[in-house]
């Protein structure tokens, strides 16, 4: 399995979208293993958004889509959506 995923860092209000074979460590290389990268500035992340392909192929091209301004405009809809009803902080 592949995995397209979105990231939110409250603190910052930054997004982060990416693709793994591994989403549970992934996430836990953003949070607290990677010592370099652009993520590690704006610890902690919480997923916001996940997508599951059976091919590779698909799941890049999905990050590609998602990584676009019309559906980054979307993603924000998303967590505005779930900091008003209450399901994560702002």
């Amino acid at each position: 399995m592949f995995y397209v995923y979105v990231i939110y860092s409250p603190k910052y209000s930054k997004i982060y979208i990416g693709f793994t074979s591994d989403l549970a460590n992934r996430l836990k290389s953003h949070n607290e293993l990677s010592k370099k990268g652009w993520t590690i500035k704006y610890r902690s992340w919480q997923i916001v958004y996940t997508e599951q392909y059976n091919l590779e192929e698909e799941a890049r091209a999905n990050e590609r889509r998602l990584k676009s301004a019309k559906s980054r405009e979307g993603i924000w809809s998303l967590i505005n959506k779930k900091i008003e009803d209450g399901v994560m902080s702002a």
